[in-house]
């Protein structure tokens, strides 16, 4: 069974790159059945955990010095100089998992791109403190998004930084555009990948998204910020030119008055670099992307748990109540951008606004009333029924004949 990686690879290749299962069979040394398999599921393949190690581990270290001064160095090349005496294949995969952090991208390089080829992402933190509700405010970050051929802004004030509210506007600024460019362009953020030495490992939610539309990747090193610099020079456009000036209701007014400001001002401008309108490139680049899958991957916080006597679940610093029906039982907590449900099999048993604040308890007044009717109800005295019939005495005087 393939992992995910491998799954999100084929499915890039297939559509991002159109190339034919063969050929995804030459490039990637796998089963033709398994290329059949990948393109066929819209599903990632499950995590599995990892079992005991490989007796490739205590030769990785020779390996990533042969690799460190010759990246492209064959397998089978590298199996003699380390003196290898097992079968290659599972050199061959360790050898293919470390060779990538030793060859340096040049996409990222370019300063002309073709259409459809390159969108940048990244986030953008406003020097502005938005109001969240019960006397709070909070600084929360703006995703951006910006194709590289047209220079046409996609920007969203998401929740927060972690991985559900990052890759779930991800998906969102990508259904709004309408179509997805080949390769994404990210810094590393953790919703996205974490470093372990030089290796790069992406996470799960985001294989999943990336293997769904069948897109690519590249996430830049530290320190090379001018690698992705058409989406840094849109921040510092978007803070010198929205900014100033504007106030906010709250994230919605945000959000409404950024696309406003886009839509009328930002991507109908006469761009500097392209001396042209980004809305005159953005056919061309649209024509040249991928269509997005009939089947969207659902990004939303996913979790179960066994409801505590206290009848509450936490997201973030926030508790949000739930039907005392449910205590003891394990329900499913799903929380997307606007709020926060929790079902307990097929039945919804809470379902609330999401909210932005901090340390805040949010609870439904039908919740408190069918607390405190259990409460009344077992508090109530009972009549006691000790199940014995109670015969009248009258009856042993007349079968005596003491009556």
């Amino acid at each position: 069974m393939i992992n995910v990686e491998e799954w999100a690879e084929i499915r890039r290749l297939h559509r991002a790159e159109a190339m034919g299962v063969k050929a995804i069979v030459r490039k990637l040394g796998v089963a033709r059945n398994t290329v059949r398999a990948a393109l066929r599921s819209d599903e990632a393949p499950k995590y599995e955990r990892e079992g005991p190690g490989s007796a490739v581990d205590a030769f990785e270290p020779a390996i990533r010095r042969l690799l460190a001064v010759t990246p492209d160095m064959p397998a089978t090349v590298i199996a003699e100089r380390i003196g290898w005496t097992r079968g290659i294949t599972i050199l061959r995969e360790r050898v293919a998992e470390l060779r990538p952090a030793y060859v340096v991208p040049e996409a990222f390089g370019r300063t002309e791109y073709k259409p459809g080829e390159l969108g940048q992402w990244d986030l953008w933190f406003p020097d502005y403190d938005i109001p969240v509700g019960h006397g709070q405010t909070a600084r929360l970050p703006v995703l951006v998004g910006v194709p590289c051929y047209s220079r046409w802004t996609l920007a969203r004030m998401i929740g927060s930084k972690e991985s559900a509210d990052v890759l779930g506007g991800h998906l969102e600024l990508l259904v709004e555009l309408g179509r997805c460019p080949r390769v994404g362009v990210y810094d590393g953020e953790p919703a996205i990948s974490v470093r372990r030495g030089k290796r790069l490992i992406y996470t799960h939610d985001y294989l999943r998204l990336k293997g769904t539309l069948g897109m690519g990747s590249i996430v830049l090193a530290k320190g090379h910020p001018e690698r992705k610099g058409v989406v840094e020079r849109t921040n510092g456009y978007l803070e010198t030119s929205f900014m100033p000036g504007r106030t906010f209701a709250d994230r919605d007014d945000f959000n409404t008055q950024l696309s406003d400001w886009l839509e009328h001002k930002a991507n109908v401008r006469v761009h500097t670099g392209l001396r042209c309108r980004p809305s005159e490139r953005i056919e061309e680049d649209l024509a040249a992307m991928i269509a997005l899958p009939p089947l969207l991957p659902d990004m939303d916080s996913h979790r179960d748990l066994r409801l505590p006597a206290d009848h509450w679940v936490r997201h973030q610093t926030n508790d949000y109540s739930v039907h005392p029906k449910a205590v003891g039982r394990r329900v499913h907590v799903r929380v997307d951008d606007a709020r926060v449900s929790v079902t307990l099999g097929t039945e919804v048993v809470a379902c609330h606004e999401r909210v932005l604040a901090s340390h805040v308890t949010v609870t439904d007044p039908a919740h408190d009333r069918a607390r405190e009717a259990a409460r009344a109800l077992a508090a109530a005295p009972k009549a006691i029924d000790d199940g014995v019939e109670v015969r009248d005495l009258a009856v042993y005087d007349e079968a005596t004949g003491a009556a």
